[in-house]
């Protein structure tokens, strides 16, 4: 059910989540929802919101001591498989949880915030292991998670994953222009 749920929140964000959906997806009977998610529909969107978010995690955990760039790739590569295989249906559950409105005391985009943290860490500490400070670690983690995130809304917009490509290209030139200054100092020049 958790699985389905995050489809479903990828696909059309929190509001399109229904119990009704879920179970025609997972295949999972009327009264197993309550049972184990007695909490109803809230306690199900904020506990598939945390799995999605997890599935992301691992693929940015498991790349970050291999670099800032490796894991920008990696996260690339990621994106465009979901949203080749989905076939551009399926967006961030994330961004989909951060946009969406709160309503019922239910505080997806708090969840949706401590999600973006963790990336962001991970992100900060591959800028730092691959000698960067920490300010200029904390800016390029901050627009490549941005930049990256609003790709992914442009490739479903666009039903293309040139968007994704093509941001990933202007973040790695942003990042091979601040080691260029970082090793060298002063303004980056033609």
């Amino acid at each position: 059910m958790l699985q389905a749920a995050a489809e479903v929140l990828r696909e059309r964000g929190a509001a399109g989540v229904t119990i009704d959906e879920v179970l025609a997806r997972s295949g999972a009977p009327r009264g197993s929802v309550y049972h184990h998610f007695p909490g109803g529909r809230n306690q199900l969107l904020a506990e598939a919101l945390v799995f999605a978010g997890e599935t992301i995690t691992e693929v940015i955990d498991q790349a970050a001591p291999k670099g800032a760039r490796y894991l920008i790739r990696e996260f690339v590569e990621f994106w465009q498989r979901i949203l080749t295989l989905s076939d551009f249906a399926a967006g961030c559950p994330v961004v989909a949880a951060a946009v969406g409105p709160v309503d019922d005391g239910l505080h997806l985009t708090t969840v949706a915030g401590a999600i973006f943290s963790h990336w962001r860490d991970a992100l900060v500490r591959a800028f730092v292991n691959d000698g960067f400070s920490r300010a200029d670690a904390d800016a390029l983690s901050v627009t490549g998670i941005a930049a990256l995130e609003g790709a992914v809304v442009l490739c479903r917009a666009t039903r293309s994953t040139d968007p994704l490509r093509e941001v990933s290209d202007q973040v790695e030139f942003l990042i091979a222009a601040r080691e260029f200054v970082r090793r060298h100092g002063g303004p980056v020049s033609d």
